[in-house]
């Protein structure tokens, strides 16, 4: 026989090996110790529901500790549904939201691995599919499925009116908080010129390799720079290595102290995907972006 002890505590602190009893500490060594472990209130289990008990508590922390994506919709500015996946690890509404945006001819898959880091950085976050993108990481984007079947265009500025419509409805769901505009390529450079067109509408922007990428859609030269210098929130900006003259134009007129930037010494990688595991060099760029985030909210 083996013994299972209940707690009315915060299990964590046991299943990480060590609890208090009283002003006894016991250290648990070993599976077997915690399922012999003896205190006030044992139940007495066989060796297998002793194992299921343990495995069921061993679920319960875990998943304490990391949010499932809620998919949602909501309308654009045109009316067109936008899907977008949540990542709420934290009912508290004053918490800091970060809308996060994705690359040219991907989803709101681009951002499976980031926004679980993000939520453990304290941080609540929504990962939107723009009309403008395709699939990514098995996620297909229904933004710009649907934007097709109604016969929408789906170039790059179409769907500025999508970052708009998305970081509205966060604020007005949401964010209690500060609320930070992140976007990656394209939308990168979309969510700075928002920024600056809509001064009160976001607290920050985080810009994944941003640049001039509209003069083929008729749009001027300096189209982004010239919203940019309105911008009066926090901006961090990085890239790959080669990049950074795409950028460089962009984030010399931005009028803010707390502006920064980073460019790594490695090659890097473009947009957001810099902070997937598969890159070695991620580390860098969370590092980076995580001591921005944690300075400004």
């Amino acid at each position: 026989m083996y013994k299972i002890n209940f707690y009315l505590i915060n299990p964590l602190p046991l299943l990480r090996g060590k609890t208090e009893m009283g002003d006894r500490s016991v250290i648990l060594n070993s599976f077997q110790d915690l399922l012999s472990f003896p205190t006030r209130g044992v139940l007495s289990v066989s060796k297998g529901l002793g194992i299921q008990i343990f495995l069921c508590l061993l679920f319960f922390v875990l998943s304490s500790q990391y949010c499932q994506a809620e998919t949602i919709t909501f309308p654009s500015k045109d009316g067109l549904t936008i899907t977008a996946d949540t990542y709420i690890s934290n009912p508290d509404k004053k918490t800091p939201f970060i809308v996060l945006f994705h690359q040219a001819g991907w989803s709101r898959g681009e951002y499976n691995e980031i926004a679980p880091k993000l939520n453990k950085l304290g941080f609540n976050c929504m990962a939107v599919d723009q009309r403008s993108g395709n699939t990514v990481n098995g996620v297909k984007n229904e933004t710009s499925t649907l934007a097709q079947k109604k016969g929408k265009p789906i170039n790059y500025t179409d769907a500025e009116q999508d970052i708009i419509a998305s970081l509205e409805y966060a604020r007005n769901n949401f964010a209690e908080g500060k609320l930070i505009a992140w976007g990656s390529s394209y939308s990168a450079a979309l969510v700075l010129k928002v920024a600056g067109d809509h001064p009160t509408l976001v607290d920050g922007v985080v810009s994944f390799a941003p640049g001039e990428y509209f003069k083929r859609l008729c749009k001027s030269p300096t189209w982004v720079q010239d919203s940019a210098k309105n911008i009066t929130v926090p901006v961090f900006i990085t890239s790959a290595k080669s990049e950074y003259n795409n950028w460089a134009g962009i984030y010399g007129v931005i009028n803010t102290d707390t502006k920064t930037y980073y460019l790594p010494d490695t090659k890097g990688n473009h947009g957001s995907r810099a902070l997937w595991a598969k890159f070695f060099d991620s580390p860098g760029y969370w590092k980076a972006v995580t001591a921005f985030l944690q300075k400004n909210y």
